[in-house]
């Protein structure tokens, strides 16, 4: 994937850069019978709340029903094309299977149009093809991983994003995820093989705040910064700094909460955090 740079013609253009999908993706064309219209909320809730500032805005665009799963076992598809996502980083295939039947998966690096993947526990550990971590050998780079069997993938689904397979022990695998956390999941848990596509976008430098308003983020400003009518830590003579810990406009606090939920066993089952005491990642 190459990164396109532009003259700076203009201040929006000085720095900027862009992907050139031309090497990776097939097509413009999607697949109208997996596509849905997107209702845009601009961040209200059914009252017409804002509950999610900086959200507004952004060009249209339909939602492609995406096969998280995997659980069509025992039939081959083929892979059709390669297509952009507007509603992710990471490229998305359209595959044809056998008997007919049409779905979108996440594209790995590497797989291209014509090549044959499966799912199943008997299949070949290949780039796209999609089993339970119970069959992947160790060591295997995967991604699209449950964290409940049936589930659909949870974990690992930016570009360029990848887990590791480090070891299997009853009826738990390790993984090590791409934030450097070590985690045990359950061994009838699907993953799909290889590292996503895609993996430059992280490269890319928006370069002018327009092209985040054509994502649908709007603009974001420091709580300090405004008046003390519009935020608890606005306001003060000469430049104040906030006078209390982070929180947000209607005073909830913005650092060093628990944001894991207790009753469930997600967390329980960290090895190792991305971060460690210090707050530093871990990598």
């Amino acid at each position: 994937m190459a990164i396109k740079l532009y003259r700076p013609t203009t201040n929006g253009r000085r720095d900027s850069s862009v992907l050139n999908y031309s090497a990776d993706v097939t097509t413009s064309k999607r697949e109208k019978s997996l596509c849905v219209r997107i209702t845009r909320t601009g961040g209200r809730n059914h009252s017409g709340m804002i509950t999610t500032r900086h959200i507004g805005g952004g060009a249209r665009k339909m939602y492609r029903i995406i096969d998280f799963k995997r659980n069509k076992d025992g039939i081959p598809a083929r892979v059709a094309s390669v297509e952009y996502d507007p509603n992710r980083n990471c490229f998305i295939s359209l595959v044809n299977y056998a008997d007919g039947e049409k779905r979108y998966i996440l594209c790995p690096a590497g797989l291209k149009v014509g090549d044959v993947i499966e799912s199943g526990k008997e299949v070949e550990p290949k780039t796209g093809n999609a089993m339970p971590l119970i069959a992947i050998p160790v060591g295997v780079e995967v991604h699209n991983i449950e964290m409940s069997a049936g589930q659909g993938g949870k974990m690992v689904r930016t570009a360029g994003g990848s887990a590791r397979l480090m070891a299997k022990e009853g009826d738990w695998a390790t993984v090590i995820l791409p934030s450097g956390e070590m985690r045990m999941v359950r061994i009838e848990c699907r993953a799909t093989v290889g590292a996503l596509s895609n993996a430059d976008f992280q490269n890319v430098n928006v370069g002018k705040a327009g092209r985040n308003r054509h994502k649908g983020i709007r603009p974001s400003v420091r709580g300090k910064a405004m008046n003390p009518v519009a935020h608890p830590m606005g306001g003060g003579e000469g430049r104040a700094n906030g006078g209390r810990h982070p929180c947000s406009p209607t005073g909830v606090l913005a650092k060093g909460g628990k944001t894991r939920n207790p009753r469930k066993v997600s967390g329980k089952k960290i090895i190792r955090r991305r971060r460690n005491k210090q707050g530093q990642m871990v990598l």
